[in-house]
């Protein structure tokens, strides 16, 4: 799979390609992709965080409320608490694009 690294795949072409490593067809991939989808959204949107083995770790972090600058006015405003949702990527993923 010969990807230019400015143009990320499709999901049409992420199918593709998932049906093709599974030896299955494209159908399936699509069903399993977006299990996938559904799995980690459900886990993350209840503050949990999942490993996916290879690739690495997402999870859920709160913020605490915050001052923040509004930069076209420079007027300093309170942003309220949130979540943000971090990726950490894992080394043996990070070690194979160095290689």
């Amino acid at each position: 799979m010969a990807q230019a690294a400015s143009k990320p795949l499709t999901k049409t072409q992420l199918v593709a390609t998932l049906a093709e490593e599974m030896g299955s067809d494209k159908k399936t991939a699509a069903a399993a992709l977006d299990a996938l989808s559904a799995v980690v959204a459900k886990t993350v949107a209840d503050g949990g965080a999942l490993t996916l083995p290879g690739i690495g770790k997402v999870a859920c972090r709160a913020r605490p409320e915050r001052q923040v600058r509004n930069p076209q006015t420079q007027e300093m405003m309170t942003k309220p608490a949130d979540k943000v949702i971090k990726v950490t990527i894992a080394k043996a993923l990070k070690d194979s694009v160095n290689a």
